[in-house]
């Protein structure tokens, strides 16, 4: 074996050594005795390191299958490229196998809000409507993200009376207020950049905190709100929505809590994880 074909079976076997150490270290509950749990979404269920599901893997000792991944919008998990039918296929394939999971996770609408066109959302600080702009809200929130909701709500519910003739329990949850400071993910260079609040708030002349947090907790009561809403339609008994508001600081030590303007430090997941579970706990079998 030569030298550099050498050293790949050792970075390898370094590589696997550091991953196993880190799972033992991670893996504190029982694999899958809570039960068994299928998941779509974005970066708080699919976030380097740690997330929600991951946690309530680790931590809490459910089997978590999942199709999630960072940076997606709900509209695309509705309508684009066939993620919609990976989410129902992986559904399909644990019904099939008779494994019905306990409950379905589904995590989507930050980054429909967030990113390059947030400041879209806002009237500018000079404006005689300064803050949030109300027609842009309405159509975001309440138009489009509402709608690719139900969509995928429905379908997936579709799916489940089709294999087991009843609905599945389904999580939604809304986010906390973030604080819009200007911090991106790992310094704002990699696949996760950010910032995704400040730059928009800086376009539209708001510099005070205080100011650009109020626009944030007032986004965020009108996201939750809309979810609050579909989980209360008459087609949604079996659809639980999860209040995250207030679990995370936003007060002096809000760094503890919060990694960067979207995502929670490990403390902050945990946090927000810990919700999740409470539901969980009060779902029947």
């Amino acid at each position: 074996m030569d030298k550099i074909t050498s050293q790949a079976f050792e970075i390898g076997r370094a590589n696997a050594e550091e991953v196993i150490s880190f799972r033992k270290d991670a893996r504190k509950a029982e694999a899958g005795a809570a039960g068994a749990l299928v998941a779509e979404g974005d970066s708080w269920f699919n976030y380097p390191w740690t997330d929600i599901l991951r946690l309530l893997e680790d931590e809490h000792g459910y089997e978590v299958e999942s199709v999630a991944h960072y940076g997606d919008t709900v509209e695309e998990m509705a309508y684009s490229g066939g993620q919609l039918e990976r989410f129902s296929r992986l559904i399909e394939k644990q019904l099939r196998r008779g494994q019905v999971p306990k409950a379905i996770l589904l995590s989507g609408g930050g980054n429909d809000l967030a990113g390059k066109e947030f400041g879209m959302l806002l009237d500018h600080a000079r404006s005689a409507a300064a803050g949030l702009n109300e027609q842009m809200a309405s159509g975001m929130i309440d138009q489009r993200a509402r709608l690719a909701y139900i969509t995928i709500l429905s379908a997936v519910t579709e799916v489940c009376q089709s294999w087991i003739h009843q609905p599945l329990p389904i999580l939604i949850h809304g986010y906390d207020y973030a604080v819009p400071d200007g911090r991106g993910f790992l310094g704002s260079w990699t696949f996760l950049p950010g910032p995704w609040l400040e730059p928009g708030f800086r376009e539209k002349g708001f510099v005070q905190m205080q100011v650009r947090k109020e626009i944030v907790r007032e986004l965020i009561d009108r996201f939750n709100a809309m979810l609050e809403g579909i989980a209360a339609l008459p087609e949604f008994p079996h659809v639980n929505y999860v209040d995250l508001r207030k679990t995370l600081s936003t007060g002096a030590d809000y760094e503890q809590d919060w990694a960067n303007e979207l995502h929670p430090t490990v403390r902050g997941f945990r946090l927000v994880t810990d919700r999740f579970v409470s539901v969980l706990d009060g779902i029947n079998p």
